[in-house]
């Protein structure tokens, strides 16, 4: 049993749900890293600062994001356990969640690019990671000049050429389903790469930006930036949507494909199940995959 895993089971443990969002610029990802600034670096100096040095704490998030990308909605969880600086406030939870709330957010003040939506006391069974029965992401496309936003220059993708979105939504919605999507990810070593696409599709907005609306039950590690890739390929006439397929099934990588930028990538959502037994029953459904060797890790 791992030092996190022994704090989730401690008696004294309490646990919360934290729901953020950030502007992923000039964050080097989710995860911590030795020498850079990360989402959780500044969530644990945050979480630090408000419960003290002799708590013992763990955060979990659905979904680890790579640099430059951002979230509208992403979701953690929070334990404490052992001598914290809350305990002076009782053992309500409700009330425990908002002196949470407007503590962390005001460790996170530094962090401008960081908000916290809301911090509540988790249900019974919640895990952010484990729990989860999909993700969902968006991808905004800029392909024409006179439709360039400055203002939205952190979170869209700019391309020099008109894209047909008729032939990238075809292609797109065709790629729905269970697949084994080694060619649209990034390798891990011992990381399974099937993944069940739930959502696919490309509209154009009010605004003439295209926008890819993409949902899994996880994604291997940048499995939505290749399959927009793709969707540029497709959209610039240089690949065919029956290509896509071939690609898919060949389970390699293809030159004609290339992994777009972080920055147009936003995690917009994160679904759980309804009922505490439902939430128990999917995180441990989840385990249970990944120590099969089937993982669930989502990475973008």
């Amino acid at each position: 049993m791992s030092a996190h895993q022994r704090v989730a089971d401690r008696d004294d443990a309490l646990r919360f749900r934290i729901d953020l969002g950030y502007d992923g610029t000039d964050f080097h990802g989710w995860a911590r890293q030795p020498g850079e600034r990360t989402v959780e670096g500044a969530f644990h100096e945050a979480v630090n600062l408000v419960i003290g040095p002799d708590a013992h704490v763990r955060l979990v998030v659905a979904g680890r994001t790579d640099a430059g990308v951002h979230a509208r909605a992403q979701v953690a969880h929070l334990d404490i356990a052992g001598q914290h600086r809350l305990l002076p406030y009782g053992r309500d939870v409700d009330v425990l969640a908002k002196v949470l709330t407007r503590k962390l957010r005001g460790a996170l003040a530094r962090h401008p690019d960081i908000a916290i939506h809301s911090v509540v006391p988790a249900e019974p069974g919640f895990d952010a990671r484990f729990s989860a029965t999909g993700r969902e992401y968006a991808y905004r496309i800029a392909d024409n000049l006179a439709i360039v936003d400055p203002i939205r220059r952190r979170d869209t993708l700019r391309v020099n050429v008109a894209l047909d979105e008729r032939q990238m939504d075809l292609m797109a919605r065709a790629q729905v389903g269970f697949h084994d999507w080694a060619a649209f990810c990034k390798p891990r070593p011992g990381a399974t790469t099937l993944r069940t696409l739930t959502e696919f599709s490309w509209r154009r907005e009010d605004d003439g930006v295209l926008v890819a609306s993409i949902a899994a039950d996880a994604f291997c590690h940048n499995m939505v930036r290749y399959l927009v890739g793709a969707s540029v390929a497709v959209g610039r006439g240089r690949i065919s949507a029956a290509d896509v397929d071939v690609i898919r099934e060949s389970r390699e990588h293809a030159l004609a494909v290339v992994v777009v930028p972080p920055h147009g990538l936003t995690m917009m959502g994160v679904t759980y199940p309804s009922s505490p037994a439902e939430l128990s029953a999917q995180a441990e459904r989840s385990r249970a995959r990944r120590v099969a060797g089937l993982g669930v890790d989502d990475d973008e």
